[in-house]
């Protein structure tokens, strides 16, 4: 698949390459797995000469010193003398180099050194802050484990601690993107599979090159992909997720097996576990930035918190895949595509919510945008989108059928707002409905 998007991101890396050429720069990358982190980097920098790229596979720090060194030697036509064995000389050398030759390193998987021997970070830290003040390189880290790329800037006892100079997270594609990749691969797509590109894959980039290269490019044919014998749908979350959680997966799988399929508040998923859960929810949250908490807008207390799983894929795994993993054990993968067809619109309800939200964000029009329901969990409005500047604010409620709109209920939704919130009494109130048919 060519390369789609990313133009604000490739226009933020070459910014800071320039002014690498000036002072030395520090960034982190990071994103989940398969969101298309590396390939945004060898887009950014393919017509830079000086631009080396070490991967830190799992193998001895030896064997890794022999791979950078190969390219050192390929890229920047230099030979270099003696055995090395330890990245931290690697790295010494190429600041050393900089300071008279401006450079572009990029290092993914990054986290990795900590498996590979995690004194590295401690002897970077030493190396960068000696050099980096007369040194012109572009220092690029890359990383797809979030929980240990989080502890390895952002926690104040690691020896990089806030030696980064900018951060770039790379999420999945927005809505304009998504359409133009469908549209390339399938002119005469419809609504419906624009919905289910979205569901399936939730914008992440190698999920969206699978279901094109396969030309699953209708909804048919995606729920296929999605679901079929060793497809490799039915082993991702599980690959993605195992290394995040450790030997606790099973209790964190439990925890987003249940937020996927409905259990929204933290006494709901506690009574069918029978179980504490306040440190499970924490990490999730915090740490691995899986599950975020939701609450009306303008609540100021903590109270009326709902979780959702933030990511599309994932939540659509840990709803089927997951939940039904014992029906695909026998091989009877056709039997749960046909609980998936029959849930579809039901499910799908929720994600066309996300698909407008998302929308919404991505046009940049408005100042806030969120849902609003009350202290019984009554009168719900899905999306209210509001514009400070302007003084506007609109209430949407998202249905699939135009049939299935009330205006009159959902204007009856926007004054209980307005009488509990006392919020934008003074804007200008248009009450809209989005449906599925509203996707362009």
């Amino acid at each position: 698949m060519r390369f789609f998007g990313r133009q604000n991101e490739i226009k933020e890396l070459q910014e800071v390459r320039r002014l690498s050429l000036q002072n030395a720069r520090f960034t982190i990358v990071t994103g989940r797995r398969r969101s298309g982190k590396t390939s945004l980097l060898l887009k950014a920098y393919e017509e830079v000469k000086d631009m080396l790229y070490f991967f830190v596979a799992r193998k001895s720090e030896a064997e890794l010193c022999k791979d950078f060194i190969e390219e050192i030697t390929e890229k920047l036509q230099i030979p270099v003398l003696g055995e090395v064995t330890r990245f931290a000389d690697i790295f010494k050398y190429l600041l050393q180099l900089s300071k008279s030759r401006p450079l572009t390193l990029v290092i993914d998987e990054f986290q990795d050194f900590k498996r590979v021997n995690p004194s590295v970070f401690s002897d970077m830290q030493k190396i960068w802050d000696l050099n980096k003040q007369e040194a012109h390189i572009n220092l690029v880290v890359c990383g797809s484990v979030y929980s240990l790329m989080n502890i390895i800037f952002k926690n104040n006892k690691e020896p990089l601690y806030g030696r980064q100079t900018g951060e770039i997270r790379v999420t999945p594609f927005p809505p304009s993107v998504i359409k133009e990749i469908l549209y390339t691969y399938n002119p005469a797509y419809t609504n419906e599979d624009l919905l289910a590109l979205y569901t399936y894959t939730g914008g992440v980039a190698e999920y969206v090159e699978m279901m094109m290269d396969a030309g699953a490019t209708n909804k048919e044919l995606m729920t296929e992909k999605f679901v079929a014998k060793n497809s490799y749908f039915i082993y991702e979350g599980k690959n993605m997720l195992i290394e995040e959680f450790g030997k606790d997966y099973a209790r964190y799988f439990e925890v987003l097996q249940l937020v996927a399929s409905g259990c929204t508040t933290r006494a709901e998923i506690e009574d069918i576990m029978k179980v504490e859960l306040s440190g499970y929810l924490t990490k999730l949250e915090n740490d691995y930035c899986l599950i975020s908490r939701y609450m009306p807008m303008f609540q100021k207390t903590n109270r009326n918190i709902r979780y959702q799983i933030e990511d599309n894929f994932l939540r659509i795994w840990f709803r089927y895949i997951y939940k039904y993993g014992y029906m695909l054990e026998v091989g009877a993968n056709k039997k749960l595509k046909m609980v998936m067809d029959r849930d579809y619109t039901t499910y799908t309800g929720k994600v066309l919510e996300r698909y407008f939200r998302a929308k919404m964000i991505e046009s940049e029009e408005y100042t806030q945008i969120a849902s609003w329901w009350d202290r019984k969990g009554e009168n719900e409005i899905d999306i209210i989108a509001a514009d400070e500047l302007e003084q506007t604010v609109v209430f949407y409620e998202v249905k699939r059928q135009a049939k299935d709109v009330n205006i009159g209920i959902l204007k009856d939704k926007a004054e209980h707002f307005f009488q509990a919130t006392g919020k934008f009494k003074k804007f200008i109130t248009k009450a809209y409905q989005w449906m599925i048919c509203n996707m362009e």
